[in-house]
């Protein structure tokens, strides 16, 4: 499948709203991964994906969950983070992606992970602050994203955090150890 099948392929799972929030990840993907050095066609690829799964029904991303042993913990915290594991999980089965890094990528955009690569981290941020997204720190996020992608994840996973806290909402341990272990990096390269 080449890439222009495959974004319409993906363009049919998702509303168009959705569809345009996925083409301004993989632009802002693009542009994070040329400042960063990573290699852009790759963030592209995961940008492109990241999303597939996101409008799927609850049942079916369930069923994937539990039927192909996907972190089954998922299950006790927010829908919103489902997707994710699923999306990987379908670009590898249906869309025949075998590169590990960017299955992660897609896997880790919305919990984030310790030690996260670099992919990892691209396309989290892209997903935090494309050109689409307005909400309250976004600003700020795109603005340290300009120097650091380590300080603009951990601005992004402190709104996360903040908003979850506001909303009474339980936070999915992962994204904490991903925010302490960006931390810990940070000290380490001082």
């Amino acid at each position: 499948m080449n890439r222009d099948e495959l974004m319409a392929s993906v363009k049919a799972e998702m509303p168009e709203r959705r569809w345009t929030h996925t083409l301004g990840v993989m632009e802002t993907s693009v542009l994070l991964a040329e400042r960063f050095s990573c290699d852009p066609v790759r963030a592209e690829l995961a940008a492109i994906l990241h999303d597939v799964a996101k409008y799927w029904p609850t049942s079916r991303m369930e069923t994937i969950i539990r039927e192909e042993g996907l972190p089954s913990d998922l299950l006790e915290y927010d829908k919103e983070l489902w997707h994710a594991p699923v999306g990987a999980f379908v670009a590898a089965r249906d869309y025949g992606i075998e590169d590990i890094e960017v299955l992660d990528a897609i896997r880790y955009h919305t919990s984030g992970r310790e030690r996260m690569t670099l992919m990892d981290k691209i396309v989290c941020l892209a997903d935090y602050m494309e050109p689409g997204r307005d909400f309250p720190g976004v600003h700020k996020i795109r603005e340290i994203a300009k120097h650091s992608v380590e300080k603009a994840l951990i601005a992004g996973f402190d709104s996360t955090i903040s908003y979850l806290l506001q909303q009474g909402k339980r936070i999915y341990p992962l994204t904490v150890a991903a925010r302490n272990d960006l931390i810990l990096q940070l000290r380490e390269a001082e």
